[in-house]
């Protein structure tokens, strides 16, 4: 990759590991097939979010629930994009659960 060589960063987020690896695939698909190079996905650190909860309405501090939420991320670099690259990229649906943003 040279320097002066365009990129287009895609970052996918989602609470389910196996959907925002379905997103990645499709936007590693659609990305090829319009001429463009692909790096990734590669998957990034899962973020992890505890909240404690108490479980009587009143009191009992010590009787705590825990819920935990972890959010998966994968990274894709789209290498010297076309415009039917971007225009690809606008079209495309993504499921429900999965956010993703485009620098």
């Amino acid at each position: 990759m040279s320097k002066d060589s365009a990129k287009i960063r895609v970052k996918l987020r989602g609470y389910d590991a196996v959907v925002v690896d379905k997103s990645a695939k499709s936007i590693i698909e659609a990305a090829i097939s319009t001429g463009a190079r692909v790096s990734g996905p590669i998957p990034l650190r899962k973020r992890k979010k505890v909240f404690a909860v108490n479980r009587s309405p009143h009191v009992y501090k010590s009787s705590m629930e825990h819920f935990k939420v972890e959010t998966h991320l994968r990274l894709i670099d789209i290498i010297d994009p076309t415009p039917k690259t971007i225009e690809a990229l606008q079209h495309l649906q993504m499921p429900a659960g999965v956010g993703f943003e485009i620098k």
